[in-house]
């Protein structure tokens, strides 16, 4: 009985918990919401928590009619999709080669990538590199510098060696080379590893805006994390886009509830995919930890 009363007590302290930690995780969100969807002028008067007390779309409309807004969703999109196969693909492949006992100087080629991850040449040679193979104010600047991890590899690699022996050296006997072994072999064997690397890869283009911002000028190249982050950080948000509205609705938006409505507009596609994703990292960490 007295083991049942402890057990009892740390249940109930533990729900208590984790729906307070669940709560001050999801505030932010409703926070943002509620103020997008309020009144502009309204909202500067304070007080608006959890619901809007002046329900108006004005602020997303600002936002919708902002071209920018499709330009970003485009590239974000793009970069995403093009970016996390090419380079789930590419590592893949890489990772392959490097399970192989028959690959000749395996082992430095190893220590080689190994060190990458500990020493870097900075942003400065990485800026005259990407220069001289002129990438810069292109597109390809998103997918070419991405398309092998070092860190992503080494996950794989440790996948690709649990795998028997025996079904690659069957393979080979029955006349198979190394790239039909891998894609017919080995890449539909490691699907929650590949889901798993591939949602980490594309979490990370779609939040990505640092290297748009360093090595693009053209705004046909911004991605929808940059056109936040400029639309965030503009001093005068209504001088930017009062263009796209009559002076007699600029009252029912300000700069704080435009803001919001970029927020939520460009958070809502991660939150929707991200549940369905869900599931591939779950089994791809629990495939890891059991074969490791």
């Amino acid at each position: 009985m007295v083991g049942m009363k402890k057990w009892d007590t740390f249940s109930i302290v533990n729900y208590v918990f984790l729906t307070l930690f669940c709560l001050l995780t999801l505030y932010p969100i409703i926070y943002v919401i509620a103020g997008s969807f309020n009144e502009g002028n309204d909202y500067m008067r304070g007080g608006v928590y959890f619901f809007p007390r002046v329900f108006s779309l004005a602020s997303y409309e600002i936002v919708f009619n902002d071209d920018r807004l499709y330009t970003g969703f485009f590239i974000s999109i793009s970069r995403t999709v093009i970016g996390t196969v090419t380079s789930v693909l590419f590592t893949a492949m890489v990772a392959y080669a490097m399970s192989r006992k028959t690959l000749m100087g395996r082992n430095a080629y190893y220590w080689l990538n190994l060190m990458t991850l500990f020493f870097s040449g900075g942003l400065i040679p990485y800026f005259l590199v990407l220069k001289n193979l002129h990438l810069l104010d292109s597109f390809l600047v998103y997918i070419i510098p991405t398309l092998f991890s070092v860190f992503n590899m080494i996950i794989f690699q440790g996948f690709f060696r649990e795998i028997p022996e025996e079904l690659h050296e069957s393979a080979t006997v029955d006349g198979a080379g190394d790239f039909r072994i891998f894609l017919q072999l080995f890449i539909p064997l490691s699907m929650p590893v590949l889901a798993t690397v591939g949602m980490w890869n594309a979490v990370w283009h779609w939040n990505s805006f640092f290297d748009a911002m360093l090595f693009t000028n053209s705004e046909k190249l911004m991605p929808l994390q940059l056109y936040l982050m400029k639309l965030i950080k503009e001093a005068d948000v209504l001088t930017a886009t009062s263009k796209y509205v009559p002076p007699q609705a600029m009252k029912n938006f300000s700069v704080q509830t435009v803001r919001m409505a970029a927020i939520v507009v460009s958070t809502v596609p991660i939150l929707c995919i991200y549940p369905f994703m869900q599931r591939y990292f779950v089994t791809g960490i629990m495939v890891g930890s059991l074969k490791g």
